[in-house]
């Protein structure tokens, strides 16, 4: 299957694919006379398969440690949940951070009184 077929199976954008076998995460199973990539169904499952890690927000060293461990049909489960483990604790963190901004901005919006006095929080905090 050439890139295009492939992107288009594994729901990821043509860039991406070509990326993804630059740097060589998920390479064409071959290459064409005319020197194109050719991905079977192998290389459309690994492509599928970090296209659904990377939109549960794992990152490319991420990625490839749990696809070295798809391959492994001797890996233990353990090794799977520590990395998918530690990318929750990732969430968690940046949803704490995320409820800190919106506490915060929420109080600075509501001591503004939003007439048409200059007077506002919002600018005085953040001068």
């Amino acid at each position: 299957m050439n890139i295009s077929g492939a992107a288009k199976a594994a729901g990821l954008p043509v860039k991406t694919v070509r990326y993804y076998a630059d740097i060589g995460l998920v390479t064409p199973s071959a290459r064409t006379q005319a020197g194109y990539r050719d991905y079977d169904d192998v290389a459309l499952r690994k492509l599928s398969f970090v296209g659904r890690a990377r939109a549960l927000g794992f990152p490319i060293a991420q990625c490839r440690e749990l696809l070295g461990l798809y391959q492994d049909a001797g890996r233990s489960s353990a090794e799977v949940k520590e990395i998918a483990l530690e990318r929750l604790e990732d969430i968690r963190a940046k949803q704490r951070k995320l409820q800190k901004l919106h506490d915060e901005l929420a109080h600075l919006v509501g001591a503004c009184k939003g007439d048409a006095r200059p007077d506002c929080p919002i600018i005085d905090y953040l001068s």
